[in-house]
């Protein structure tokens, strides 16, 4: 192996790290596009959480699709690959709280979150 296979390797790696992060990007976002309300989370994890998807959906896919070639830059691939995706946030929600917290103190089910304002007594003297 000289210097130049090393390069071409290199730059091979390069490329498909690039197209990993601009495809995870790309897939997150339609997830996130998918399932409605308020997201934890910024850039980077829908960056994080597209990539993750893309290995659980395209993985998944795979496993049962016997005999098949799916990549993710494909139409069948972003689909399974948004369905990951749409999975760790669904997950994410439920473990992080978003959904509704249970009998909170009243007996009420609390479900959102809401703003509360904070009220100042004005006392006449």
């Amino acid at each position: 192996m000289n210097g130049s296979d090393f390069i071409v390797i290199v730059e091979q790696s390069l490329h498909e790290l690039l197209v990993w992060v601009g495809f995870g990007t790309l897939v997150g976002l339609a997830a996130k596009a998918v399932m409605p309300g308020h997201d934890p989370g910024g850039a980077v994890a829908t960056m994080l959480m597209g990539i993750g998807g893309s290995v659980i959906g395209c993985g998944t896919l795979l496993f049962f699709w016997d005999g098949s070639r799916v990549t993710p830059i494909s139409p069948m691939g972003f689909l399974a690959a948004t369905a990951g995706a749409f999975v760790l946030l669904f997950f994410n929600r439920l473990f992080s709280g978003a959904f509704g917290v249970e009998a909170e103190g009243d007996g009420s089910v609390y479900r959102g979150r809401r703003r509360r304002r904070r009220r100042r007594l004005i006392q006449d003297y």
